[in-house]
């Protein structure tokens, strides 16, 4: 087996090139590490999915005026009059700590799969295709981090704010698993909205969008940026629209003063090639010969004797008749 290793190693296209059959068979590879990851996470996560429910629900609780835990409601519903979260169903329960269990792995197992993914697509690309490739990706993270802790800390003010509509002595319950799905779905949109920077900086390196075009739309992303929170954060406060809308106005600044860079680098580039329909200048300049040496008379090579057939062939010493 080891040596088969080796063997495949050093058969290795050192271009990544590989038959179908070796990309399949490496894509099963990825995928299986993966899932393994992933499935790893998962049973980890189901250990403590109380826990991360937790995390999520309490700042909610606490922001409608609960005093208590989601824990300590789950043992004495009594103990409050504020919203209580309540779950429906005989299999509720269950299928709930499976989505929560499984969500949280494949969050956790993201490096892993990540990893694999770009093992995967990297040996089919250039040197610089791989330089701005695993910067893009090691951008993206963050900013996906960025976005869902905003996400998590708008939740809560949200919330108060939605749950002032409740008409007064009534008896405010929250299912758990729309609750969840709610919270997923804002750290979903708030992350990939923090993504929208990094794809107009991708769009600039390929070349499909300049850094000056960018900075001429600053007024309509302003505007659609803006409306776009209002529209994210359900809450009327401009404090949750304002954390989500100010850091994209900065993130969006900023990806316009890499562009105009990368556009200005780019120019100098070209300024020192040739046009196409321009020849390329050649160097005339003669080059010293040096010096030749002489040759003597003595070592002179001697002209060799013509071949009794050539003699022949010669008509009145001439090569033909004429």
């Amino acid at each position: 087996m080891l040596k088969s290793a080796r063997k495949t190693e050093k058969n290795k296209d050192p271009e990544g090139r590989m038959p179908l059959a070796e990309h399949l068979r490496e894509l099963r590879n990825r995928l299986v590490k993966s899932l393994l990851a992933i499935v790893v996470t998962t049973v980890l996560a189901a250990m403590f999915y109380k826990d991360i429910i937790q995390f999520f629900t309490d700042p909610i609780l606490q922001a409608v005026g609960c005093q208590y835990s989601f824990a300590e409601l789950a043992k004495d519903s009594s103990q409050t009059s504020c919203a209580r979260i309540v779950q429906n169903g005989l299999l509720s329960p269950f299928t709930l700590a499976l989505t929560v269990s499984l969500s949280s792995g494949v969050v956790l197992a993201t490096p892993v799969w990540l990893y694999q993914l770009w093992a995967f697509v990297a040996p089919g690309l250039h040197r610089n295709e791989k330089k701005y490739g695993l910067s893009f990706v090691a951008a993206g993270f963050p900013l996906f981090l960025a976005g869902s802790y905003f996400a998590y800390w708008s939740l809560p003010k949200m919330a108060s704010v939605m749950l002032e509509f409740s008409i007064i002595g009534s008896d405010n319950q929250l299912p758990l698993d729309d609750l969840l799905n709610l919270i997923m779905r804002m750290i979903v949109v708030f992350g990939l909205s923090f993504e929208l920077p990094l794809l107009l900086v991708m769009l600039n390196f390929g070349g499909v969008l300049s850094g000056k075009k960018m900075a001429g739309w600053w007024r309509g992303m302003i505007l659609g940026i803006t409306l776009f929170a209002a529209i994210a954060t359900p809450s009327t406060d401009p404090i949750s629209m304002l954390a989500l809308a100010g850091p994209i106005w900065v993130l969006y600044f900023i990806a316009t003063g890499i562009a105009l860079t990368n556009d200005r680098r780019r120019a100098r580039v070209e300024a020192m090639k040739p046009g196409d329909d321009e020849a390329s200048e050649l160097d005339l300049t003669p080059e010293e010969v040096g010096e030749v040496e002489a040759v003597s008379a003595s070592r002179a090579l001697p002209s060799p004797s013509p071949s009794p057939e050539a003699e022949r062939e010669r008509i009145n010493g001439y090569d033909d008749v004429t």
